[in-house]
């Protein structure tokens, strides 16, 4: 099982898991709260055949890497990501971030740079900065969070529940575009996830990236759905235009959060258009 030790915590190895397959240009895939690197299926498969070599990983605290308690900031995200892309010694890489992994996309160009990225793909964005403020009216009212944070104390596996049905907006699209088997496989991922970690990693969600988005400078895609219930588009998506110097948008129509899945005839069509513009 292929690990890299991106620190320590009471003189133990903080390990991030990663796979490594095919040939080309290096692909990375960085997932969302609170999945994994197995939810890029849809993607993977479509990358491969297309001939790019596809990089995976979990984030510390999910999945197969180190359930830590420490960390979970994009400072640190960001740095573990600048890790892996150091150890496989990738060039010429496009990184990949769905929801939460769309902050290490924007946090690593702006700490790190582009001197091994050559293009970048954000997916249900959370940048620009999710929370209202006085400057930031467009925001989410900071109680929602705190009031997220309290419901995965007190009961996670119902907070789950509740999260990966507006995850898939199950309601309109449950037995169509995401089957009762497909959710459960999503639940066991956020129940596999360090119980700390998904607690943590909330506050990580009101990280003001707008400062970052400026130093990007390499082409970016935005694929987002208009009917994302996690992160609205209006408060999200809807901003980035300006805030990135070369920016190109899909919207999906009626794509909930989590598109990779419920729309990849949308979203593998984007995506290998534009790795190879």
């Amino acid at each position: 099982m292929p690990t890299l030790t991106v620190g320590h915590e009471n003189g133990h190895d903080i390990e991030i898991y990663f796979e490594d397959h095919g040939t080309g240009q290096p692909v990375v895939v960085i997932h969302g709260f609170p999945l994994d690197g197995r939810s890029w299926d849809k993607q993977a498969r479509a990358l491969l055949g297309a001939g790019y070599r596809v990089v995976s990983y979990d984030r510390r605290g999910f999945g197969m890497s180190s359930h830590t308690t420490v960390g979970f900031d994009y400072d640190t995200f960001s740095d573990d990501l600048a890790a892996l892309l150091d150890h496989l010694d990738l060039r010429n890489a496009v990184l990949v971030g769905f929801s939460m992994g769309t902050g290490e996309v924007t946090r690593y160009l702006a700490r790190h740079g582009s001197e091994r990225v050559t293009k970048a793909v954000l997916m249900a964005s959370v940048p620009p900065f999710l929370l209202r403020t006085d400057e930031n009216p467009e925001g989410v009212e900071g109680s929602v969070f705190e009031d997220i944070k309290a419901a995965i104390a007190d009961d996670r596996p119902a907070y789950f529940k509740q999260f990966l049905d507006d995850f898939f907006n199950v309601d309109v699209l449950g037995g169509t575009r995401i089957s009762e088997q497909a959710w459960q496989a999503a639940f066991v991922m956020a129940l596999q996830a360090g119980a700390f970690a998904t607690y943590a990693a909330v506050d990580s969600w009101l990280t003001d990236f707008r400062a970052d988005l400026g130093k990007i400078d390499v082409p970016v895609l935005l694929i987002h759905g208009d009917a994302d219930r996690i992160l609205p588009y209006a408060a999200t998506a809807a901003r980035l235009p300006g805030l990135i110097a070369d920016l190109k948008v899909v919207t999906v129509a009626g794509g909930p959060h989590n598109i990779a899945w419920t729309h990849p005839e949308v979203v593998n069509p984007a995506l290998l258009e534009f790795l190879k513009s």
